[in-house]
């Protein structure tokens, strides 16, 4: 089964901007490899990482996965193949960090909520460490004290500032990031 990697970061960034282009490129090269991409599905990062899912010459259909936070199944950008309307508005954040892996790309409190829940949920996290946003504040960190993986003694949010590098993470621990959240547990 292939696996899906998160794209997530600000909703409005400039077409031509480094965080359009890091997103883009970064699309381009999970298709590429072999993943499928999700995300709200709206603008911005979102769209910029779909766009470059679809220039892939190893794009096909059901590629970009769009987890949108209204029921209106038309609010999604032009280039999502699936889309799930959820209703939840920024609750949906949860279900868009529940991917093999997560991306932030920049962003606000909406990203920084989807990094939050990644990590709890066990999600392989990284985060571009060269634009302006949360993902380069937390690039590099580990989110809390807990250990989540005894054998990823390196275990924390990586920083990351080309395509390639999010290749190579992948490529890494995207089979050793297995574990799932099972729930909140007292004592834990």
């Amino acid at each position: 089964m292939r696996k899906i990697v998160a794209i997530v970061g600000d909703s409005k960034i400039e077409k031509d901007g480094d965080k359009y282009k890091f997103a883009f490129s970064v699309g381009k090269a999970l298709v590429d490899n072999g993943y499928r991409l999700q995300s709200g599905g709206l603008g911005g990062v979102m769209e910029a990482a779909f766009a470059g899912a679809r220039s892939s010459e190893k794009y096909t259909e059901g590629d970009t996965i769009a987890i949108i936070p209204s029921f209106d199944r038309t609010m999604h950008n032009e280039y999502a193949d699936i889309v799930i309307s959820t209703g939840l508005d920024m609750m949906r954040n949860a279900i868009v960090a529940n991917a093999d892996a997560v991306i932030a790309v920049g962003g606000g409190a909406g990203t920084l909520s989807e990094i939050a829940f990644a990590w709890p949920m066990m999600r392989l996290i990284m985060a571009c460490d060269c634009v302006d946003g949360w993902s380069s504040k937390v690039a590099g960190m580990k989110m809390d004290h807990r250990v989540r993986y005894e054998d990823i003694p390196e275990d924390r949010v990586y920083g990351v500032s080309t395509a390639e590098d999010v290749i190579a993470i992948l490529d890494k621990y995207a089979d050793k990031y297995n574990k799932f959240h099972k729930g909140i547990v007292i004592g834990s």
